[in-house]
């Protein structure tokens, strides 16, 4: 817990740097995600699949570099793995970062857990872990599909509060 909080603090503390920052400039509606994995076979499908879709796609080498990175941009996706740069996939400091983000700015962010522990789309794993999708490596062929069906819930879960906010003004 200690060493979770002294690494999201650390990059919070750090100075300005403009390197940090993972994109100057993607056209209007541009998509960007975050893709937090380490296994070679498991990153290019994603990537692939993101690419395909359209996102900036920015890949981060450790939790460290993905927690600097986002603090100079909100991605609208990301595909985190639980073990990423972590030995207990209880202590993920992605994760945890993205669980404390105030809920304005983290329900406009997708987020899929790549999972050992739980099974694909398994919602109540989902909403335990504060994620939107879950995807089992057993299943990592299919990611496409689950990605593409997990933002077509998440739009219409959101879509009427969306509209609301619209239409106070609070977007």
């Amino acid at each position: 817990m200690d060493e979770e909080k002294v690494v999201i603090d650390e990059v919070a503390s750090d100075t300005y740097d403009a390197s940090d920052r993972p994109f100057d400039f993607i056209e209007e509606g541009g998509k960007t995600a975050l893709i937090c994995e380490t296994d070679p076979s498991i990153k290019d499908k994603v990537v692939s699949v993101l690419a395909d879709m359209d996102y900036h796609i920015t890949e981060p080498e450790s939790a460290r570099d993905a927690l600097k990175k986002m603090r100079f941009h909100v991605y609208d996706m990301v595909v985190l793995n639980e073990d990423f740069d972590t030995d207990d996939s209880d202590a993920n400091n992605v994760l945890k970062y993205l669980e404390y983000l105030p809920m304005g700015t983290r329900r406009n962010i997708f987020v899929a857990l790549v999972s050992n522990r739980f099974r694909t789309m398994d919602n109540m794993a989902a909403f335990n872990k504060s994620v939107n999708t879950i995807i089992n490596v057993k299943n990592i062929d299919d990611v496409g599909t689950i990605i593409k069906r997990g933002i077509t819930d998440n739009e219409s879960f959101y879509h009427v509060f969306k509209e609301s906010l619209k239409k106070m003004g609070r977007t």
